[in-house]
C-alpha cells in the first residue's frame, strides 16, 4: 500500500490584493515533488507574487496557501551578489546565515560550485565573471541549503539567447539528478516548455491560472528536441492559450 504525500506547495482559491488593486483572484496551483511547473503570462498579471507568497513573503488575501517544506531555494532575476565576495565566499552565504559549521558550509559550498560548473573559479569575484556564471554562482548558493522546492523568477531573463539555452541545460540537468520540485516564471514559451513537466498559463491581471499543459517529453532531454514538429507545436498551443488570456 503507497501513501500518497502532499503537494510542497498548494495554493486553493488565493487571491491577493495590494490596496484597491487586485492582483490574483482564484488561483488553484500545486507543485509535487519531481515535478517542474513553469508560468507564463503577460507582465503585471501576478507571476512573481506567486512566489513570494509560496517563500512566505507576502501574506495572502483569501484562500489557503500552504508550503510543506522548509527547504527553499529562491533564484531571483538578479543575481545579488556580494561584490566584495569571492564566488566561493558568496556560494557560503546562506549556508553562513543559516549558521551551518564552517567545515561543513566549505563542504557544500565545493560540491555546490562543482554542480554548477564553476570549479576553477572560486576565488573569482563577481566582477570578474560573465552575466552566466554570475547566474551559476546564485544557482550554487541556493543550493547548498538542499532545497526541496526552488522557486525560480526570470533568473535567465537578461541573458543573451545561447547562455540562456546553455543554463536550461544545466538548470535540467540539477533538476534530474537532485530531483527538487521547481517553479518557474518566465516570458519565455519555448523555454517553459523545455525545462517543465507541467506549464501553466496566467490571465492579465487579476492573475489567474487559465490553462494547464502536461509536458510528454522525457527526461533527461535532448536539447535537440527544441527543434523537433513536436516541441513546436507544444510551444504554439501554449503560446496561443496566452495570447486568448490576455485579451
Amino acid at each position: 500500500m503507497t501513501v500518497e504525500t502532499p503537494p510542497l506547495l498548494d495554493f486553493r482559491d488565493v487571491s491577493m490584493r495590494f490596496g484597491s488593486t487586485e492582483a490574483l483572484t482564484g488561483v488553484d496551483l500545486s507543485v509535487n515533488r519531481g515535478e517542474f511547473v513553469s508560468v507564463v503570462g503577460p507582465s503585471g498579471c501576478g507571476k512573481s507574487t506567486l512566489l513570494r507568497i509560496a517563500s512566505g513573503l507576502e501574506k495572502i488575501s483569501g484562500g489557503t496557501a500552504s508550503v510543506e517544506s522548509r527547504r527553499i531555494g529562491y533564484v531571483f532575476q538578479d543575481a545579488t551578489l556580494l561584490a566584495w565576495r569571492s564566488v566561493r565566499s558568496n556560494v557560503e552565504l546562506l549556508a553562513e546565515l543559516h549558521r551551518v559549521p564552517r567545515a561543513e558550509r566549505a563542504r557544500r559550498a565545493a560540491e555546490a560550485i562543482e554542480l554548477v560548473g564553476l570549479t576553477g573559479f572560486e576565488n573569482h569575484l563577481p566582477r570578474q565573471l560573465s552575466g552566466g556564471m554570475r547566474m551559476r554562482t546564485s544557482l550554487a548558493r541556493s543550493l547548498t541549503l538542499d532545497p526541496e522546492l526552488f522557486l525560480f523568477d526570470e533568473p535567465f531573463g537578461a541573458l543573451d539567447e545561447i547562455t540562456r539555452e546553455r543554463l536550461n541545460d544545466e538548470l535540467l540537468r540539477l533538476f534530474v539528478q537532485q530531483n527538487f520540485a521547481g517553479l518557474f516564471i518566465t516570458h519565455s514559451v519555448a523555454e517553459a516548455v523545455y525545462l517543465s513537466t507541467r506549464v501553466l498559463v496566467m490571465s492579465g491581471r487579476p492573475g489567474t491560472i487559465g490553462a494547464s499543459f502536461d509536458v510528454p517529453f522525457d527526461l533527461p532531454r535532448d536539447p535537440d528536441i527544441r527543434f523537433t514538429p513536436e516541441f513546436a507545436a507544444l510551444v504554439g498551443q501554449i503560446s496561443h492559450a496566452l495570447r486568448e488570456g490576455h485579451r
